[in-house]
């Protein structure tokens, strides 16, 4: 049997991994940034008018995904959408494949998290800084850009890779809409040997080794985006 594990078990469940739970992590997690700095800026905003609509939207998006289950979630895009038939527009209903449902699914909930981490950062700014920016002619945009963002994100990448890191493992979610990820494989070969002990303990180290390399390169990350800060600490010392 542990031969077995070594020989077939274990590098399958590696290969699944490499195919379709650390991408699928991944993009979904720059997908769900891109949608997080989106979401902050606009619930951040000043802007007055039509743009309140965005914000109310904003913050209604917000509230959904961290109100409901993720698992409530992949079930709705995966087994739910097919039922949402629109004459003209989706007459048999939206059917995705497993990996875009999931994609979808990770990035709006990833999404919804991380924009309440990066409107925090970015609040936790002083508001003297955009201030001084707009004393000297600097526009709202620019300052964002050059001043208020680098200094977020120092604030915000612990929460950030956290929260990376929770979505690696969340990715063995999938398993429930037939994507043939880590867990999936795991599922599968305890039905075949009826050792579930023995293969839900080897993917829960898999995911285990994983999370481990990637709280290393959180800790790196932290280190380099801190750096100025002690070499500015020592200066002024």
């Amino acid at each position: 049997m542990v031969q077995q594990i070594f020989n077939e078990y274990l590098p399958n469940m590696i290969k699944a991994g490499l195919q379709y739970t650390i991408p699928i992590a991944v993009v979904s997690f720059i997908l769900g940034l891109i949608l997080a700095l989106l979401v902050a800026l606009a619930r951040i905003s000043q802007l007055g008018g039509a743009f309140k609509i965005v914000k109310g939207i904003s913050s209604f998006y917000v509230w959904l995904f961290r109100s409901t289950p993720l698992l409530v979630q992949l079930f709705i895009v995966y087994f739910g959408l097919p039922y949402l038939k629109i004459a003209g527009i989706f007459p048999d209903g939206i059917k995705l494949d497993p990996v875009v449902a999931g994609i979808i699914t990770f990035s709006l909930n990833t999404g919804a998290y991380c924009s309440e981490t990066i409107r925090a950062a970015i609040l936790s700014i002083p508001t003297g800084q955009w201030e001084a920016a707009f004393a000297i002619g600097m526009k709202r945009s620019l300052v964002l850009r050059r001043i208020i963002l680098p200094q977020a994100l120092r604030t915000a990448v612990p929460p950030l890779s956290n929260s990376f890191i929770g979505l690696v493992k969340d990715t063995s979610l999938a398993a429930s809409i037939t994507l043939v990820e880590m867990f999936q494989v795991s599922q599968q070969y305890a039905g075949e040997n009826y050792q579930p002990l023995m293969m839900y303990s080897l993917v829960a180290l898999l995911y285990a080794v994983i999370c481990t390399i990637l709280t290393w390169l959180q800790s790196y990350l932290e280190k380099v985006t801190s750096k100025h800060i002690t070499a500015g600490e020592g200066g002024a010392n």
